[in-house]
């Protein structure tokens, strides 16, 4: 059973990050090679955070195991009554892990995610991005844009190499320079950790608490369906636009013209709609040769196929988008209406049209239905936001008290040392992944929040591009390994911090010891984790969202007037778009109704003359057999008349 916990949790957070990457990427229209490196890079990140507290309370049992050896050794040297004497047994926990396992386990988990995130994310990510016609030419396209990434962080590297090599004082082995490198790398991500950890700590209880006011909620969807319309109408133009370039140039190239297979390619990635009306368009029987015309060259049209791909993807994002919204604002409005209904069931202002199923029917009833949206949603997501605000300030103290051993000031060490007293590891477990888990979401989910222009956007509903994918995934690379080394500073357990003499996580020794920089290890590890309190402050008062607002990016701010235009203008997009919604059902409805009434008449009209015209033939058939017999027989009496006897 030593092995049955790491080999779950391996299996379940593979099909956690596949979840994810199902409900952002997209399966069946995104390249492979996309998929399989966003996937890799998730999976990787999220089992060094499920990992790392089995790692915990594993060394946690070689400590003990050493402890009583040692007990027991000193004991049998000083007395003579040694062998009365029986040592406490140090059981194994089911989730133990042999030592020997975790350092190849570590090694192997995190020089993979570090030659994602350096080298194989940033030349996929180009890659993708290329509108290149051919591998050939997208490998080529990848290679230029990555030529100055790589030689940027080869300057610098080799820059610092040559300084240490002719530094006398430094005498440094591979061992060292590998601990410098890898100190390196986590310095850049403690700087971008801090960033994203302090606003994850305020904005993420806020959110469930502004979640549990429908008022607000409803007010802040008017304000996104206002943007997110304008943003649709800016993506409805930017296609009009590329598409009209499109037409010219599949108008001037013909079909017997070297460069018509690349733009048959370009057609291919236009909406179908589209794809028709230059069809319908073209005239292929005209030689290219007949008239003296200026044509594109190959690289204008590597940049339009491009063009084309940004601005169908952002075009469908933007609709698909809107369709959510519109259904989520619909949703808070017949919550709103029901919270005063006295028959204490929910009424739905636009039924949906698909089959009840067995969990609508017997489970989720209207009844149950306006009990959790209008009563018991708003309770549980404040008491949510209560228990994350608790644990948002206790981040917060043990990041600024970490570094303080006697006495123990961080709250999270506090608790492991409890546990560690009855060596109690299943709660050692369960504190450690409760605590990195909590970070891990913080820092995760403002990752997912963030949004660079149109560049960087991870948009659910599998509407996040390549790009945007293969981004998130050199964060999470970047991110995770200085997270978890605060994580191990804020429990006492990575003596170059704490300072004290303990076994140390097959983690920390992968990582190197720190003392080879010791004013990074004593000064900015230690005191740069403070920053965050001065984070947190600036997101309570929201100082970012009001820059923002200055530099002219609207912003959802309640004492603005801008906002409250942009308020207004999206309750009456929601409610155009209702009043559309429901002319298209009662259009249906009369339809139905229609065919109800009047289908089933002109059925049985439709019946009836198919009944009568069969009656009609059967009777004429009847008549004409009838008229043949007697035809016939009376032929044969006439017939038997004439010939003798």
């Amino acid at each position: 059973m030593s092995g049955a916990a790491l080999g779950i949790e391996i299996v379940v957070v593979f099909f956690l990050a596949l979840f994810l990457l199902h409900r952002y990427g997209d399966f069946k229209k995104q390249q492979r090679m996309v998929l399989f490196g966003t996937l890799l890079a998730w999976y990787l990140c999220f089992l060094i955070v499920f990992i790392l507290p089995l790692d915990v309370s594993s060394v946690r049992t070689w400590w003990r195991q050493k402890s009583v050896l040692q007990l027991f050794i000193a004991h049998t040297t000083t007395t003579t009554t040694t062998y009365s004497l029986v040592p406490t047994p140090c059981y194994k926990p089911w989730s133990y892990i042999p030592k020997r396992i975790m350092p190849v386990f570590w090694r192997v988990v995190y020089w993979t995610s570090q030659c994602l995130t350096w080298l194989l994310l940033p030349f996929m990510q180009s890659y993708a991005r290329s509108g290149g016609f051919s591998i050939t030419g997208k490998i080529k396209t990848a290679l230029i844009e990555n030529a100055i990434y790589y030689g940027t962080y080869l300057l610098i590297f080799g820059s610092l190499l040559i300084y240490v090599a002719v530094h006398p004082e430094w005498h440094l082995s591979w061992y060292e320079l590998q601990t410098i490198g890898i100190t390196a790398a986590n310095t850049w991500g403690l700087f971008l950790l801090v960033l994203l950890l302090g606003y994850g700590l305020v904005e993420i209880p806020r959110s469930y608490w502004n979640a549990s006011r429908h008022g607000h909620l409803l007010i802040k969807t008017y304000f996104k369906a206002s943007k997110l319309m304008t943003e649709k109408a800016d993506a409805e133009e930017n296609l009009e636009d590329v598409m009209e370039e499109v037409r010219k140039v599949s108008e001037s190239i013909k079909y017997n013209h070297p460069l018509r297979k690349f733009i048959d390619t370009i057609l291919r990635k236009c909406p179908v709609d589209y794809q028709e009306k230059m069809g319908r368009n073209m005239d292929d029987y005209e030689d290219f040769d007949d008239k003296q015309n200026t044509y594109p060259s190959e690289k204008s049209l590597v940049k339009l196929h491009k063009q084309v791909i940004y601005a169908v993807q952002r075009h469908n994002r933007t609709r698909v988008q809107w369709q959510i919204l519109l259904q989520e604002a619909i949703h808070l409005e017949d919550v709103a209406k029901n919270e005063t209904s006295s028959t204490h069931q929910f009424v739905h202002s636009f039924p949906s049209s698909e089959p009840t199923g067995w969990f609508s029917r017997y489970i989720y009833t209207p009844t149950v239905e306006w009990y959790w949206e209008c009563l018991l949603r708003r309770w549980f997501y404040r008491v949510l936001s209560v228990v994350l605000t608790l644990f948002s300030v206790a981040v917060v103290w043990s990041e600024c008290t970490f570094f303080s051993t006697r006495p123990v000031l961080s709250l999270f060490a506090v608790f492991i040392q409890l546990a560690e007293r009855d060596y109690n590891y299943l709660y050692i477990e369960m504190a450690c992944f409760i605590t990195i888990f909590f970070l891990c979401t913080c820092v995760y989910s403002t990752v997912f929040r963030i949004r660079v222009f149109n560049y960087y956007y991870l948009a659910s509903h599998h509407q996040t591009d390549a790009y945007s994918l293969q981004f998130s995934g050199m964060l999470f690379c970047r991110l995770t390994p200085p997270l978890c080394l605060n994580f191990l500073g804020l429990i006492h357990m990575d003596s170059a911090i704490s300072h004290q003499q303990k076994e140390q996580t097959a983690y920390t020794s992968i990582m190197g010891s720190m003392r080879v920089l010791s004013f990074i290890a004593n000064g900015f590890y230690i005191y740069y984790p403070m920053l965050i309190v001065i984070l947190c402050i600036a997101t309570y008062f929201s100082l970012g969202t009001r820059c923002l607002n200055l530099l002219g990016f609207q912003q959802f701010m309640g004492d603005n007037e801008m906002t409250s235009d942009l308020i207004d203008e999206g309750k009456e997009l929601i409610r155009r778009e209702k009043r559309k919604r429901q002319r298209i059902e009662d259009g249906e409805n009369r339809r139905r109704e229609w065919k109800e009434r009047y289908g089933n008449q002109r059925e049985d009209y439709t019946a009836r003359n198919r009944s009568s015209h069969e009656m009609k033939e059967t009777s004429y058939s009847d008549t004409v057999n009838s008229s043949n017999n007697r035809r016939e027989s009376n032929s044969s009496r006439l017939f038997s008349t004439v010939l003798p006897a």
